[in-house]
């Protein structure tokens, strides 16, 4: 039960900091967190230990918990990684027309969700749609290593676009966009153009200015 509780507690904390709800750079405490939860201290304080572990919270003894902040130049490092990964994943599925075909479809429903979500000004719920819009192309490219190790910047990526989308909700209307070019891209099977066009996407959402493709 207890296992269950700090369970619990971990995955609503971790959502709250993934959205920005609890930004980088604030200080909470143990006390706030059971309050809010409705819970003693025991997970909450389990839930912690284990945020720290993944480098979301920095404890300090009797003071409360920092939730950590992006890093200077982490957005810079996820956005070449995720490029990468993504681009290599485009040219493996440009050969394999069933594959393409599949993730097309997969895209495409992605694309209506995130218009709906994008209506209703949800960034929480927008954030994830944005993050698993990528991650199925990732996915379609049947590396699981390389699944795997996208999957470690996911949360990363969601957390950077709903800073993004909250400092400016006029990006979601551009990124549906950008989106849609990029599902086109895929259909077409040109891998060049996609690892251009996805670089300056990421840039442009996460405020970083273009330097051109790798």
């Amino acid at each position: 039960m207890l296992h269950s509780a700090a369970e619990s507690v971990f995955r609503e904390v971790k959502e709250l900091i993934l959205s920005g709800e609890l930004p980088g750079g604030e200080l909470i405490s143990e006390g706030e967190i059971a309050k809010r939860m409705e819970c003693s201290r025991t997970p909450v304080r389990e839930a912690f230990l284990r945020l720290e572990a993944e480098g979301w919270m920095r404890l300090y003894p009797k003071k409360g918990a920092l939730v950590v902040p992006v890093a200077d130049g982490e957005a810079e490092h996820v956005v070449a990684a995720r490029q990468l990964v993504e681009t290599q994943s485009v040219r493996v599925v440009a050969e394999q027309p069933h594959v393409r075909s599949a993730l097309l479809d997969a895209l495409r429903t992605s694309l209506i969700e995130q218009r709906e979500i994008a209506d209703r000004g949800d960034v929480v719920a927008f954030s994830a749609a944005d993050a698993d819009f990528h991650k199925m192309i990732v996915a379609a490219g049947g590396n699981p290593l390389l699944d795997t190790f996208y999957g470690g910047l996911r949360d990363r990526q969601r957390r950077m676009t709903a800073r993004s989308i909250a400092r400016d909700p006029g990006q979601l209307s551009q990124i549906i966009e950008d989106h849609t070019a990029l599902a086109d891209l895929v259909e077409s099977g040109d891998a060049d153009a996609y690892n251009t066009a996805v670089l300056a996407h990421m840039r442009q959402v996460h405020g970083l200015g273009f330097r051109g493709a790798l």
